[in-house]
């Protein structure tokens, strides 16, 4: 396969596997909230450290657009409405944790040693956790109407205290799977 077609396979398998991802989660109740870890996270990561900074930032966006376009892959359905969601924050995260994990992973990704790559994954969790966290305290204490607000220790109590070791789990696993599959998929 030409690299310009394996590159372009690679990014559509990864648009594709964030929509199943949002799929498979589990919810935690929280007092009135209700937080989801999901395998989007992983799937961000991976597409990463497996397309670089800059596909793996445009695959996983394909996807946002796609389910801001009205398509039902989002964890609770898709279109335009989700920007008026505190959450939706979280969804912009994961372009961003591509990116970052991407960047910091660097050009030499087969080359990479397993901490360099786990901390590239790990920065990309930060990365994901620094716009779901922004845009749901902006979103809750400045645009809607009527919510109390949230102070910075519970919004950090209940978005990120919460998943941060699950996810940051799933960013290594996301590691571990990219080291087996890495050599098979750049033959």
């Amino acid at each position: 396969m030409h690299p310009n077609h394996s590159s372009l396979a690679l990014c559509g398998l990864f648009t594709a596997l964030m929509a199943v991802g949002a799929f498979i989660h589990i919810m935690i109740p929280l007092g009135i909230w209700q937080v989801t870890i999901s395998l989007q996270i992983f799937v961000a990561v991976l597409a990463g450290l497996f397309l670089g900074r800059r596909q793996g930032f445009l695959s996983v966006l394909a996807y946002l657009v796609l389910g801001l376009c009205g398509l039902p892959i989002f964890a609770h359905g898709g279109g335009v409405g989700y920007l008026a969601k505190p959450t939706f924050g979280f969804l912009l995260g994961f372009p961003c944790a591509a990116w970052v994990t991407g960047a910091l992973a660097g050009d030499a990704l087969l080359q990479a040693g397993r901490k360099r790559l786990v901390g590239a994954a790990l920065g990309g969790e930060m990365a994901y956790y620094f716009c779901g966290l922004l845009y749901y305290d902006v979103m809750f204490n400045f645009v809607l109407q009527n919510t109390g607000g949230i102070g910075l220790v519970r919004l950090l109590e209940i978005w990120f205290l919460s998943t941060v070791l699950p996810d940051g789990a799933l960013c290594v696993l996301a590691v571990l799977v990219y080291g087996k599959l890495a050599p098979r998929v750049r033959r």
